[in-house]
Formats: structure tokens, sequence, C-alpha cells
């Protein structure tokens, strides 16, 4: 599968999860790129510029070339994917129900359709969770209150891994 499609479709599962349950699958930050929404770290993986921890990335995801990517291992099984819930495998689905066929240009040219996106003339700008949330409809005060809840669980994420 194409990177950038890859990406469009995380990116477009962890808004999903947002608005289904007020918090992203990924907890990766969100930027705005010239092909749309992009997760960071994700995009560092992607692109091979970090290492992954045991059991990440490199041994799910094949590395880039040619702008393609592949599992390494072709037979998953629900086992295998113990760190998502049920709820988090049917956005999964839903989201590759709903986009899985469009190919990397016509799901890049529907992320640049959607609110929260602003052209970064050929840099990146943050997409702050509080922007996803109103572009999905929520009030001004629940947009804030879900995005500081997401903030407080990443730093008590970067508590744990300083330890």
């Amino acid at each position: 599968m194409s990177h950038l499609k890859l990406m469009k479709l995380l990116y477009l599962a962890d808004r999903e999860a947002m608005a289904r349950f007020g918090t992203p699958i990924s907890g990766d930050h969100i930027v705005a790129m010239p092909h749309g929404p992009v997760l960071s770290m994700t995009l560092n993986f992607m692109d091979g510029d970090v290492e992954s921890a045991p059991g990440g990335w490199e041994e799910w995801i094949s590395d880039k070339d040619n702008h393609e990517i592949s599992l390494r291992n072709q037979s998953i099984t629900r086992e295998l994917l113990d760190e998502l819930s049920d709820a988090e495998l049917e956005v999964l689905e839903a989201v590759w129900s709903r986009f899985g066929k469009m190919n990397r240009w016509e799901i890049r040219d529907y992320t640049h359709t959607l609110p929260e996106w602003q052209d970064p003339r050929g840099s990146s700008l943050p997409i702050p969770h509080k922007n996803v949330f109103h572009a999905l409809g929520r009030s001004e005060r629940e947009a804030e209150e879900l995005a500081a809840r997401i903030e407080a669980e990443r730093s008590i994420d970067r508590l744990f891994a300083a330890l």
C-alpha cells in the first residue's frame, strides 16, 4: 500500500475514534502537511527517521520502498492485536470500509476538505486536538475539555516513560 494512503487511513481512524470516544487510537501528534493531516511520530517511523521499540513499527511494517509499505507478517490474528480494543478495531474496519477503495490521491484530496486542515504552504503546522473536535461538531467547552484530557493522558505517559 502507498505510505501516503496508509497515513491518511491512520489519521482518519484517529479522527473517527475522537468522534466516537473522545480520544484518538494512536495518541500521536497531528500536523498539517502539504498532503494533508499527518500523524507526526508515525510519519517518522514510516520514513525510517526513528527506531521503534521492540515489538513496534519495524516488526510489523516493511521499510518504505518506492513509496510503498507492507505488512511483514501476512497472518495477523486477533491475539496479535491485543493492544487494540474491540471498539478500536471496529473503528479501523469502518474507516477501511469507507475509504479503503480510494487511491492515495483520492484519499489525500479528501483529507484536504476536512475543516481542521490548513495548507501549511510547504511546511507543517500543528493541528490541535481541539480543532479536530470543533470540526467534528463539538462545542467550544467540550472540545477544550476533551483536548485537555488527551494532553493529561500524554503527560502521565511521559511521566511513566521517564521512570
